[in-house]
């Protein structure tokens, strides 16, 4: 294969990522959420406290930076910090309500820009989209 043309295509598919990114944030700002956080609102809407360490490894970021995160996010009301009642050395990450709302919001805006993504894109090829995906993620963990 041509050099070249993958170093193009991998150039593309960085772009649209960026874009992608860009459009969700744009949509989103308005909630106080801000870049790199909404993962964190997702995981917690999905399974409200867990503990930061549970949370740095689900999202894939490190303890410190999920620390500074919700730091962050607690300024702004989004989330709160609780003492384990089992255990008080442990601190668990819960949603307010107006991270719950917000939460709502991260989904309904990715769900605005994938049918924005996909608009002109047939059925059949968005299954083929989706398979030649699945097949560079499967080559791709394979190196790891």
């Amino acid at each position: 294969m041509n050099f070249q043309h993958t170093d193009a295509l991998t150039r593309l598919m960085k772009h649209v990522l960026k874009l992608h990114r860009q459009s969700v944030d744009k949509l989103i700002q308005e909630y106080e959420v801000y870049p790199g956080q909404p993962p964190l609102l997702l995981r917690l809407a999905e399974q409200d406290g867990q503990i930061q360490k549970e949370l740095a490894s689900n999202i894939h970021i490190q303890p410190a930076t999920l620390t500074v995160m919700i730091t962050r996010m607690e300024k702004v009301g989004l989330v709160e910090r609780r003492a384990d009642s089992a255990d008080q050395r442990i601190s668990r990450v819960y949603l307010t309500d107006k991270g719950r709302f917000a939460a709502e919001k991260v989904k309904e805006a990715l769900s605005i820009i994938e049918e924005q993504c996909f608009q002109h894109f047939s059925l059949e090829e968005k299954m083929l989209f989706r398979r030649l995906l699945l097949q560079m993620h499967s080559d791709l963990e394979a190196l790891q």
